[in-house]
């Protein structure tokens, strides 16, 4: 059985590591650089870098921070945010990435994936999923039917119409080697993961899927892990704030039988 990932999450905005909730009301979470060094000697398997308005902004990813985060780091380091060509994927692998994260520009020039992947290996190329959910309605009967999840982009500013589950495949059979799919309705409400759109998601595609969105305690990494069928999970509040630290949750998790790294 493959070991499973605990992934701290760095959103930067301004060049300080922030958190909200459903993607707003952002508050300061501290350093970046000095966060990304804490994790990697907390033992964290990987770090995630998102430069959260750089695509809004209509701006790079502040290459300078990856930099200083990628001599401070000693595991695999994905960056994402602001990504436009495969120019600015060679400049962010040449500056300490290990893999980089397509999320806007996914939806936007999804044929990017393809050239990504083919250039650099699809191991390094993460698409990242903001996913919210939509209730359909049976108009003759007024009752909801069933639930889907829309795919947002420009950091869940913009709708796409995109259905998560079908993005998923494509982004797969487009060369994706992993996705980082968010719930937008669960981030930073601390009530846990969406367990059945984790699940959906993982059941469909044939590779790695990292969890995000709704960690609040460590029981909830599990669930992810197990019911939701997730590779991975991507936690920030929990880390940041001083809660649990990385050693505790891969205790937590061993404890309960999953395989994890110590």
């Amino acid at each position: 059985m493959l070991t499973k990932r605990i992934i701290p999450c760095l959103d930067v905005k301004d060049g300080r590591v922030v958190k909200g909730i459903n993607f707003l009301n952002l508050r300061d979470a501290g350093d970046p650089v000095e966060s990304a060094s804490v994790y990697s000697r907390e033992g964290a398997d990987e770090i995630v870098f998102l430069d959260i308005t750089a695509s809004i902004e209509k701006r790079k990813t502040i290459l300078e921070v990856v930099e200083r985060c990628a001599e401070q780091v000693f595991i695999p380091l994905t960056v994402g945010g602001g990504i436009r060509s495969i120019e600015d994927i060679r400049l962010l692998l040449k500056s300490g990435a290990d893999k980089v994260s397509l999320n806007t520009i996914a939806v936007e020039n999804p044929e990017l994936i393809r050239q990504a992947s083919e250039e650099f290996g699809r191991q390094c190329v993460v698409v990242a999923i903001d996913a919210k959910l939509v209730s359909d309605l049976d108009t003759q009967r007024a009752r909801k039917v069933a639930d889907r999840w829309e795919v947002y982009i420009y950091s869940g500013k913009k709708p796409t119409k995109i259905d998560v589950l079908d993005w998923a495949k494509k982004v797969e059979s487009l060369g994706a080697g992993e996705i980082l799919l968010t719930s937008m309705d669960r981030d930073g409400t601390c009530e846990g993961y969406d367990l059945r759109l984790n699940k959906y998601v993982s059941e469909i595609v044939g590779i790695p899927v990292i969890a995000s969105g709704g960690a609040g305690n460590l029981e909830h990494l599990y669930q992810a892990l197990t019911e939701g069928r997730a590779d991975a999970v991507l936690a920030a509040s929990i880390f940041h704030y001083g809660e649990y630290t990385i050693r505790e949750a891969k205790m937590y998790l061993r404890e309960r039988g999953v395989p994890i790294r110590i």
